[in-house]
């Protein structure tokens, strides 16, 4: 042995030990993992069949109107102009499974993330725990999410779905965390004043004073689901990120331009869309959401 070039031996094989650990858990535990799937590829399959079946005039229309619903006119026809101009490149259907899959991992984030915030919000123990979870969650680069997902769970949507949610987590998780606690604490003591429970003053006093911070969570959970979009599609995960990953493969700038624009505009949609909806009713001019948009309208003309 060189004692000048000590390193040029592995002295301690954590790829060997994390690898059979690895084939261990998937040998003994697989049965656990494809129960995890069920509850995603339910909600997946739900979302792409209804997104992916429908008409697609139907579809744009309904976004439009929750764009116009969400941030008033002007972001409606954003809206209407992002959609048309990927059903014009031909990436309609892609992008209809893409936006089936962010919204099944947003949803899953926001079922078990904004819970989590809230715990952390509560229990400084628990927090401290969590913490360095999350870091970890980040710091890892997403490729290396893919070789575990991979062997636990196979390859696919529901796959993807997955690997996509374990990424985007941490936001909704950090901002839920910081929403509460940043609560005026005046506020809360008046609500116990009252006599107001525990549960009431989180569900009638912190929740919705803290609802801007948290939606701008799950809207950096929403930005986070779709930079996954592409890395994704090497465990054959459909959608625009299959598209750019072909176009790659082949050198074919056209293609990987089709389905890195309707990314683009999927995001733009998507994004605006979200914090649109974590606007207090004073950014809205004290108006609240049904008052205004489209279903403003239709109770105005009902009244007359």
């Amino acid at each position: 042995m060189d004692l000048w070039n000590i390193f040029d031996k592995e002295w301690i094989p954590i790829g060997v030990w994390v690898e059979s650990a690895l084939q261990w858990v998937v040998v003994n535990f697989r049965f656990i993992f494809q129960a995890i799937k069920v509850p995603f590829d339910i909600v997946l399959t739900a979302l792409e069949d209804g997104l992916t079946e429908a008409p697609d005039l139907l579809i744009l229309a309904l976004i439009v109107l929750i764009a116009w619903q969400a941030g008033g006119r002007r972001l409606g026809i954003i809206a209407a102009v992002c959609m048309t101009a990927i059903g014009l490149m031909g990436a309609w259907e892609e992008s209809m499974t893409t936006l089936s899959i962010v919204l099944t991992c947003v949803v899953f984030c926001s079922l078990i993330g904004i819970p989590l915030g809230v715990l952390a919000a509560k229990r400084d123990r628990f927090w401290m725990v969590l913490q360095p979870a999350l870091d970890l969650m980040q710091t890892i680069p997403s490729f290396v999410y893919l070789v575990p997902i991979v062997m636990l769970f196979s390859i696919g949507n529901v796959s993807g779905v997955i690997v996509t949610f374990i990424y985007a987590l941490p936001p909704v998780v950090r901002l839920t965390n910081l929403g509460i606690r940043q609560v005026r604490p005046d506020m809360v003591e008046a609500a116990r004043a009252f006599g107001a429970s525990n549960r009431q003053t989180l569900y009638k006093v912190e929740l919705p004073l803290a609802l801007p911070t948290i939606m701008a969570g799950v809207n950096q959970t929403i930005m986070m689901a779709l930079s996954m979009v592409v890395v994704s599609s090497m465990i054959s995960v459909t959608g625009l990120g299959q598209m750019v990953l072909r176009g790659i493969g082949r050198l074919d700038m056209g293609l990987a331009t089709v389905g890195g624009l309707g990314i683009v505009f999927l995001a733009i949609v998507i994004d605006r869309v979200s914090q649109s909806f974590g606007q207090s009713s004073r950014d809205r001019n004290h108006q609240k959401w049904y008052e205004t948009g489209p279903i403003g309208a239709v109770r105005t003309l009902v009244r007359k």
